[in-house]
């Protein structure tokens, strides 16, 4: 059928000349913010043309899906369509940024980073798990500074159950000074202490060799505190050392955690706030300014420095504000241009010239397929301490603990959680996962037996609207001519397909589409 494979024609028809395909609109790209003066400056500069505008049906689902991980309902998609609003994009943006499955979705990507995980390597167990993630979700929901945010986790002391920040050193394998000075450098400042010379990562590890952990008669609490006597080696250890070479005076008494916080959250220092403003980019656009977005070193240069450093002072400014930066970036051209390239050019993608094409998430994915058809899922953990009870209509981007997991989460490619590294999400397709979508009866199941489906059908509306309803819950969009009449084509007068059975097929074809597996 003609439903399936949008993605792939419309690129390889852009690349030839031909007309603009349903992911394009008619604007020329033109400059909204200081973003784009900057990223088409430097697209000029290398002589690369910028892709044109994406079209309002790509932007209703490319935002919702990279706000709130969510896909629009049918409604929604049509009210946004049909809206005569000359800033629509912009109060759309605003609206989402509101919305409580921003904190669900945000939060499902800082729990990855900061490893929330009850079980085997990690050992949070759920009590400290659920804390940490509702105290994550709760910072996100209400747009807690940055600076603030990270400083809690860094120098918070306490029972793991009762002060949630204190397990951001609790989910580690080791608690060796040296594994906490990788995990802050990893989680911080977008760099792997790894590859530092000994010296070096000493130096920084000497801030936290005098973090204890102090078990409690209550079941796997434990308490995170400074202890001046935790350090085994107190004569002759590395005296405490800034990363950027500068010896730390650490006054009698005080927690060297502190002293680490204030230089690290200081508007000067030079990671700080560009590993956030690097991976706000790459969560949004589909890759860091560098990349890897957690491989800052000197030699992997940001491929546009003005833009990363514009991108610094912006957030500085407007006190560690990260709803001020998402929406400086959603509402720049930059992120609303069409996946389809202008040029063959190889350093287009790098430059930001287009849209990234990215598979959706495996949480995202499956909540979309529950959503489309109106059905759940189960998720379980492998060891059930105390209990993994998760209610039926829990979505899996609202999940609060990495070992809650199901076995479309693991095919699809959710983290393990086991390091923090953005590189454990794997999004790469593949055959097991093709088959799954084309074949399984999990999928097979939801599409013949989700109730929002026969709603569908019971409603006994024309087929035309029928269909344009299917694809607006599906794509967000409806048909174009030439679908429609494939689809009338499909369903007409002599063709076996009627009624449900046309409908399951239709809905089989557009969910195993490349235009629904990837947000574009």
């Amino acid at each position: 059928m003609a439903v399936v494979g949008w993605v792939a024609v419309g690129v390889t028809a852009a690349a030839g000349g031909a007309a603009p395909t349903p992911f394009e609109g008619p604007a020329a790209p033109a400059s909204q913010n200081p973003i784009d003066k900057l990223v088409f400056a430097r697209l000029n500069k290398a002589g690369i043309e910028p892709a044109r505008l994406c079209s309002d049906t790509v932007f209703v689902r490319r935002v919702y899906l990279d706000v709130i991980g969510t896909l629009p309902t049918a409604q929604e998609a049509g009210d946004f369509l049909r809206s005569k609003a000359p800033d629509k994009r912009g109060l759309l943006i605003d609206t989402l940024l509101a919305r409580e499955e921003f904190a669900d979705y945000w939060a499902m990507k800082w729990c990855d980073l900061l490893r929330v995980k009850a079980e085997f390597p990690i050992n949070l167990w759920p009590n400290a798990a659920q804390a940490y993630h509702r105290w994550i979700r709760a910072s996100v929901r209400d747009n807690v500074p940055y600076d603030q945010f990270v400083r809690a986790m860094l120098t918070e002391s306490g029972s793991n159950f009762r002060v949630p920040p204190v397990n951001f050193y609790r989910a580690l394998q080791s608690k060796e000074p040296e594994a906490l000075a990788k995990a802050v450098a990893l989680t911080f400042m977008g760099t792997r202490a790894e590859t530092w010379p000994k010296d070096r990562l000493a130096g920084m590890a000497a801030f936290f060799a005098h973090l204890g952990f102090k078990g409690t008669a209550e079941w796997k609490e434990e308490i995170v505190l400074f202890d001046p006597d935790a350090d085994p080696k107190a004569t002759g250890a590395p005296k405490p050392v800034f990363p950027d070479g500068r010896a730390a005076r650490i006054p009698p008494g005080t927690d060297p955690r502190e002293v680490f916080a204030d230089w690290l959250i200081a508007p000067e220092n030079p990671w700080f706030v560009r590993n956030i403003v690097n991976r706000a980019w790459s969560w949004l656009v589909g890759r860091g300014i560098i990349h890897e977005p957690d491989d800052i070193r000197p030699d992997n240069p940001p491929s546009n420095p003005d833009l990363l450093a514009w991108l610094e002072k912006d957030l500085v400014a407007s006190g560690y504000d990260l709803k001020h930066l998402y929406r400086h970036i959603l509402t720049s051209t930059t992120y609303q241009l069409a996946c389809v390239p202008q040029t063959d050019d190889p350093r287009g993608e790098a430059l930001f010239a287009f849209y990234s094409v990215r598979r959706l998430e495996a949480e995202v994915l499956i909540d979309a397929l529950c959503q489309i058809t109106g059905t759940t899922e189960e998720y379980t953990s492998m060891i059930p301490e105390p209990y993994t009870f998760v209610p039926e209509t829990r979505r899996a981007i609202a999940l609060p603990d990495g070992s809650i997991t199901s076995s479309f989460l693991e095919l699809f490619g959710r983290p393990p959680r086991d390091t923090g590294l953005a590189s454990e999400r794997n999004n790469h397709p593949t055959a097991a996962q093709r088959l799954h979508l084309l074949n399984s009866s999990h999928v097979r199941d939801k599409i013949e037996n989700g109730p929002n489906l026969r709603a569908i059908v019971r409603a006994r509306q024309d087929p035309a609207k029928i269909v344009e309803t299917l694809y607006l819950t599906i794509l967000s969009r409806p048909p174009t001519p030439q679908e429609a009449a494939a689809i009338r084509d499909y369903v007409g007068p002599g063709r076996k397909a009627k009624g449900r059975e046309a409908l399951d097929d239709l809905t089989w074809a557009l969910i195993n589409s490349a235009e629904f597996l990837y947000r574009h």
